[in-house]
């Protein structure tokens, strides 16, 4: 499996709208593009989320712009369980290495 995370999107955020017209915002976790896929993903969290309170992350697969930025119009829902599969195996490598994650308490 071939993928590079750009760590350089934390700081980030989108505007989701729910199908009753609710609108939430998230920050971007990370983007990552598999080339096994030759597809682009984004994995998004609440922004108002505490620090101490166990976070839902969200994963779209999405086409950016020509200047690389991405909207909510962008994003497209991941509906095969070999993707999701995938995803979540990034979404645990990100967790599991500080260096990607920023976590630095391992320490």
């Amino acid at each position: 499996m071939a993928f590079e995370v750009n760590a350089e999107d934390q700081d980030r955020q989108l505007t989701l709208i729910d199908e009753d017209g609710n609108e939430e915002l998230f920050e971007v976790l990370f983007t990552f593009h598999s080339d096994d896929n030759d597809k682009s993903y984004i994995l998004l969290y609440p922004a108002a989320v505490e620090d101490d309170d166990e976070i839902e992350v969200q994963a779209f697969s999405y086409d950016a712009d020509e200047d690389g930025d991405v909207t909510s119009s962008d994003l497209h829902e991941i509906t095969s369980d070999a993707e999701w599969d995938m995803v979540q195996g990034v979404l645990n490598t990100f967790l599991e290495d500080d260096r990607l994650s920023g976590d630095d308490s391992a320490e």
